[in-house]
């Protein structure tokens, strides 16, 4: 019987209380210099406020010094790149995400890395959902409303963050649960999509929930689901689209930090230690719902490692089949 998402990601019980007691073993002169925490995404966005929210946590909890150093670009191939060419020395750590580690993997032709050889899989940290928004112009106030209108307007756009992100890949995945027409409307990230939509250039994309909680909650735009398969403990009000008429659809976007390959299993752990007591400590989890990021549970880098190949064999037929590709 095939995993869920959640148990696939979770681990062996007791796995984080394991990694605690090995971290005490780990090598003592562990770190010694300043580790750079490489977010292949610019500044202000989730990607890099969970790469802070890291960095933190192991300032704090190894006395280290830990910068953030941002690398947008080339769909995260830029940063994701040069960390897998430095040194497995702990020093140098990348906040990946499933865009990095599994949608690329498809997407383009000549990947720079390898996803599963080239890192150290750490821990991963928390998952991204994702919501329908349409321009308040639309007259449909539910899904089944506007895969009608839909319907009647072959070749609908709608917009993206880019070719082969996940807005492009969840649109793409509710034309064909929904049976609609529409067409790829590619821009420089996610925000100057919705921004858009709500001017109404655009009718209609599946954007990030965090940035799109308040112009959802303003009127800006109308939200018809989002694309969990349980409700966001954020937007309570909002339905899922799997109980909105798409039944089973999920998507769900991951974040998680990997080290270059080859990383000594002592500072491995000693890592994921600390990423493991971050994302258990209940005042964090409740930051990262209060911004409509969803907890996950605590892996291992056993469970993580095992999760990136499934996600990379989930997410190649959604690729393929959006038609997307780059060189």
């Amino acid at each position: 019987m095939p995993l869920t998402r959640r148990e696939a990601i979770a681990g062996f019980a007791g796995g984080l209380a394991l990694l605690t007691e090995k971290a005490a073993f780990a090598q003592a002169a562990y770190p010694s210099r300043t580790v750079k925490m490489m977010v292949p995404y610019p500044a202000g966005g989730t990607t890099d406020f969970l790469g802070r929210l890291v960095a933190d946590q192991l300032k704090s909890g190894l006395g280290a010094t830990v910068i953030v150093e941002n690398k947008p670009g080339a769909g995260t191939t830029l940063g994701a790149d040069q960390v897998a060419k430095a040194e497995p020395d702990g020093y140098t750590l990348l906040m990946a995400t499933s865009t990095t580690l599994a949608i690329n993997k498809t997407l383009y032709k000549k990947l720079p890395y390898d996803p599963v050889k080239d890192f150290a899989p750490i821990a991963l940290v928390a998952g991204v959902p994702f919501a329908l928004i349409i321009n308040p112009s639309i007259p449909a106030k539910t899904l089944v409303e506007f895969i009608a209108y839909a319907k009647t307007k072959p070749g609908l756009s709608y917009g993206s963050a880019g070719n082969g992100s996940p807005q492009h890949l969840g649109a793409e995945m509710v034309k064909t649960a929904a049976g609609i027409d529409i067409r790829h409307v590619p821009y420089r990230g996610s925000i100057p999509a919705m921004l858009d939509v709500i001017a109404g250039h655009i009718p209609f994309m599946v954007v990030d929930l965090q940035p799109a909680l308040q112009q959802i909650r303003e009127g800006k735009v109308r939200c018809l689901g989002v694309t969990t398969l349980k409700r966001v403990a954020a937007a309570p009000d909002i339905p899922t689209l799997a109980e909105a008429g798409l039944a089973g659809f999920e998507l769900v976007a991951w974040q998680g930090v990997v080290a270059p390959a080859g990383l000594p299993r002592a500072i491995v752990e000693q890592l994921a230690a600390q990423i493991g007591t971050l994302t258990a400590d209940p005042a964090t989890r409740e930051k990262l719902t209060t911004i409509s990021l969803e907890p996950l549970p605590a892996s291992t880098p056993d469970s993580f490692a095992t999760y990136i190949k499934t996600e990379v064999e989930r997410w190649a037929p959604i690729v393929r089949n959006s038609g997307a590709e780059l060189e």
